[in-house]
């Protein structure tokens, strides 16, 4: 990390931002079989990724086991070999369907990892996300003010204590299972006051009723003292969201007149200028 983080001083003033994506899993297990998942995809927090190294930041990217990486968007659906094809010569080429699209996701990864811009850290269980994140914010924490967390991981609200779980794998001979779980320590009071607290913060909210959705971010702001709550309603999502602060709210929405714009463009414009305001506060 601290060689991303020197490599960053090029970029914007230092700036460095924890980006976290994608679900935690609940072992039931301690050798693990079954195990309870928080479902996301992972498309916010990779192609944020990308603007925030657009923007100058170096990226700390924690994120989830096989979800979206950053440039692969843009990648064809299509299962990865059908992007080759053999040449008569035995050599692996590219299909010129796919070839432009191919270059672009390769050279922009490759840039920004020899930059030493974008550091990627994946994690599965909730205990490694806690784990991995608790390391993170130590070791942006001497970055003071200049330090972002976009956290836009969906984090289990439950979870089964280690010394609760079954060794081996549960069996279903049994009949039926009751199981009690224990609500995951909320971590981000911590993560706000000890572990990076002059780090600039942003959490998200997901709801389907946009009444309560607005409640809870406001009552995110408030309790756990975030800079930003970002409210996510389900069904219009990825073409606008809405950025909760202390001065009131602010609607962000992906120009729909191009068909390949992301509302993550905007809003990661507005994390930057707010985040630059925030800087000149602390100095």
């Amino acid at each position: 990390m601290e060689r991303n983080y020197s490599s960053s001083e090029n970029g914007r003033d230092g700036r460095v931002v924890c980006v976290t994506s994608g679900g935690t899993t609940v072992p039931l297990e301690q050798r693990c079989i079954r195990y309870i998942d928080n479902f996301s995809s992972g498309h916010r927090g990779a192609t944020s990724t990308e603007y925030f190294l657009k923007a100058g930041y170096a990226v700390v990217f924690l994120y989830r086991r096989g979800t979206y990486q950053p440039y692969c968007r843009s990648l064809p659906e299509d299962p990865l070999l059908e992007c080759f094809e053999v040449t008569s010569e035995s050599n692996i080429t590219v299909h010129p369907s796919h070839a432009k699209a191919v270059k672009e996701a390769v050279s922009e990864h490759r840039a920004a990892v020899i930059q030493g811009t974008l550091l990627k850290l994946p994690f599965t269980t909730i205990f490694e996300y806690l784990q991995i994140l608790q390391l993170i914010a130590l070791s942006m924490k001497s970055y003071g003010p200049r330090a972002v967390f976009y956290l836009a991981a969906a984090v289990s609200d439950f979870y089964v204590p280690w010394e609760s779980m079954a060794v081996h794998k549960i069996q279903s001979s049994s009949g039926p299972m009751d199981m009690r779980l224990a609500q995951v320590p909320k971590m981000l009071s911590v993560l706000r006051k000890v572990w990076a607290p002059m780090a600039f913060y942003i959490s998200f909210k997901l709801e389907t009723d946009t009444k309560i959705l607005l409640e809870k971010a406001d009552m995110a702001l408030k309790k756990y003292n975030m800079h930003m709550v970002i409210a996510n309603e389900l069904l219009t999502r990825k073409d606008e969201v809405i950025a909760v602060l202390k001065s009131g709210r602010i609607t962000v929405r992906r120009d729909k007149t191009q068909a390949t714009t992301d509302v993550e463009d905007p809003l990661v414009k507005l994390i930057v200028d707010r985040h630059s305001a925030y800087i000149s506060s602390e100095s």
